[in-house]
């Protein structure tokens, strides 16, 4: 070997052991940086007709799991659906209020319970009276109270919609630039690892609100399309379109068109949370709460409403009243109609009739609502009337807890017992998806960077440049004895 092949040789070593100590000091420096994927140095020798030449590089390799990273993904999109139903039932069931405690639907039942027996202990009792009129305000105020609840969640879940929309179309069209860019980069010859790893950050994004297939095609560009097969990018971005509704009533359906749907390019998309182009993820969970869990919650207080209406609007309750009229409580001042239930929990109310502040008098609880003139103060008749009323067996008229005999008190309690169910369902179903996700990230991580390995390559590449140098300072002695002579 000459002395000039010698010193080539040991100039493309120093040359290949800089830039694996740039590889491995970035390794280092992102191990705790997401989206980062780990980068090796790829070298090969160099030939010079018979002879070696030196050592090349090839590249710099962004080692990547497509599988892991799709499966962690999905448990990703996964945790986040589950989280966003948790969250709803917490609230609801929040709305409600623990059976057991005083400001909760079923403690202001027993709160006005306990007000009309003592009243009918002590009927000629003004301040018992009002103590009636006041838990039944206390348990109208806190029906009305859980309806506006529920229907603050449909429109928060609305809002979120409309940002999540807004955030994956300004996210897919990254894709698509980066995509541009990281092809030209690889066409150009250079490196465009750093931009790839913006590009699964954005993916990983992206997929916590809608699941999202990977598929890599020509010069490190990729395809996104969901597991319902809808393409959200391709050689451009889909354009996902919604329209937020600022304000909602019960009464207000995506099906009778009052609210808006999801389309991609256009296109109305079904929006199930089991199955179609958006299931699984937390896009599909906002839906799920705005167009299912929320109306079906506000039908279950309706039910509850009627079932408290109804019981106090019948002559059993208070042989004063006529056919029609409204009884204890009412639907916004007037008698309840069966075809008019929707949003009865949020108009749910007292009856002016026996309401001081209205005109009304505290005597008609103890005389009927029907009474011309007060009565005898000592009779307490109606007002063991209206309690009976309330711990009387009936079966709900609607709400899908029918079929069953309940007192007031037993059907708000049931409802909260319902809601507490769904709520532990979906707390150990996000617990799973939680675990699931968490286990998939340990194996991804452990497939990135190891900081104990780099720096053990860090001290081959310290060797070897050491080694490489102790070369070119031979030769260079080598080439002054030569000069020398």
């Amino acid at each position: 070997m000459s002395i000039s092949s010698a010193l080539s040789n040991a100039l493309s070593g120093l040359n290949a052991v800089s830039r694996a100590a740039d590889v491995v000091s970035s390794n280092v420096a992102n191990a705790m940086t997401e989206g980062y994927g780990k980068r090796e140095i790829e070298l090969t020798s160099q030939q010079l007709g018979r002879y070696g030449s030196g050592v090349s590089v090839v590249g710099v390799t962004r080692y990547h799991d497509p599988v892991v990273t799709g499966e962690r993904r999905y448990a990703g999109a996964e945790a986040a659906l589950e989280n966003t139903r948790a969250e709803f039932y917490d609230s609801y069931a929040a709305a409600m209020g623990q059976a057991d405690e005083k400001d909760s639907i079923a403690g202001r039942i027993t709160g006005l319970e306990t007000a009309l027996i003592e009243a009918a202990s002590r009927p000629d009792s003004e301040a018992r009276l009002a103590t009636v009129l006041d838990a039944a305000s206390d348990l109208t105020t806190q029906i009305n109270d859980a309806s506006d609840s529920i229907m603050d969640t449909r429109m928060a879940a609305d809002k979120e919609i409309a940002q999540t929309v807004d955030f994956l179309n300004s996210a897919l069209q990254q894709v698509v630039d980066l995509n541009v860019a990281i092809q030209k980069q690889i066409t150009q010859g250079y490196d465009a690892n750093g931009l790839m790893d913006q590009r699964q950050t954005l993916v990983d994004q992206i997929s916590e609100f809608i699941p999202v297939n990977e598929v890599e095609k020509d010069n490190g560009m990729i395809s996104l399309y969901t597991n319902g097969g809808a393409f959200l990018v391709d050689s451009k971005a889909a354009t996902l379109g919604f329209t937020q509704t600022p304000i909602i009533t019960p009464d207000m359906t995506v099906y009778g068109g009052a609210l808006s749907g999801l389309t991609i390019n256009g296109l109305d998309m079904p929006t199930s949370t089991d199955k179609g182009p958006i299931a699984g993820g937390k896009l599909a969970g906002l839906f799920e709460v705005r167009d299912v869990l929320a109306p079906q919650a506000q039908t279950e207080l309706d039910a509850l409403a009627r079932d408290l209406i109804e019981r106090f609007q019948t002559p059993d309750a208070d042989s004063t009243l006529a056919i029609g009229d409204a009884g204890l409580f009412t639907d916004g001042g007037v008698a309840f109609d069966v075809l008019n239930e929707e949003g009865l929990a949020g108009r749910i109310s007292v009856n002016a009739l026996v309401d001081p502040d209205q005109g009304g008098d505290l005597w008609k609880l103890r005389d009927g609502l029907g009474a011309v003139t007060e009565g005898d103060q000592g009779d307490a008749t109606v007002l063991n009337s209206l309690a009976n009323a309330l711990q009387k067996s009936r079966v709900a008229a609607s709400g899908g807890l029918t079929g069953i005999e309940r007192s007031a008190l037993g059907f708000a309690a049931d409802i909260y017992s319902l809601a507490e169910t769904n709520q532990l369902n979906a707390e150990a179903d996000l617990t799973y998806a939680s675990a699931r996700r968490d286990s998939l990230e340990a194996i991804e991580l452990e497939n990135g960077v190891d900081t104990d390995q780099e720096m053990q390559r860090l001290l081959v590449i310290e060797q070897t440049y050491a080694a490489n140098a102790k070369v070119i300072s031979t030769i260079e002695a080598l080439m002054d004895q030569l000069m020398g002579i």
